[in-house]
């Protein structure tokens, strides 16, 4: 559902590190939304060496990410040109924004995108918040 979502940092998820967000009005994220499915789930990006990042995204327009060093995150993110854009708010950093493309699915869905500094991600969308 999200392609690259989870390296939104460099250094974390995003899909992909999470976290670098973009600022959107939260309403864009309320009308049927091609993440719905990511709601209330995680999208889990796995790099090659086996490290991980979570990212939880929210009907309002915000996410919380878990990054491979198991550091919490959170920014906004919205959908700009078919693509999730994400920009991290908390803790501050370089207000960097991250898009990747954002295939269409349900739970279970894998797919494959590329981290913030251009490594390969697996990406999968898992039931829950875990």
């Amino acid at each position: 559902m999200i392609k690259s979502l989870i390296g939104a940092t460099a250094s974390a998820l995003l899909v992909l590190s999470p976290t670098t967000a973009l600022v959107l009005s939260p309403t864009v994220a309320l009308a049927a939304s091609p993440v719905e499915a990511a709601f209330g789930n995680t999208i889990v990006s796995t790099y090659p060496s086996g490290r991980s990042t979570k990212l939880w995204l929210k009907r309002d327009g915000t996410y919380d990410a878990q990054r491979t060093n198991g550091k919490r995150t959170a920014g906004k993110w919205t959908l700009k040109g078919g693509k999730v854009c994400l920009r991290q708010t908390r803790p501050a950093s370089i207000p960097l924004t991250f898009c990747s493309t954002v295939p269409t699915g349900k739970v279970g869905l894998t797919w494959s995108s590329k981290s913030p500094k251009g490594e390969p991600l697996r990406n999968r969308l898992v039931a829950g918040r875990g």
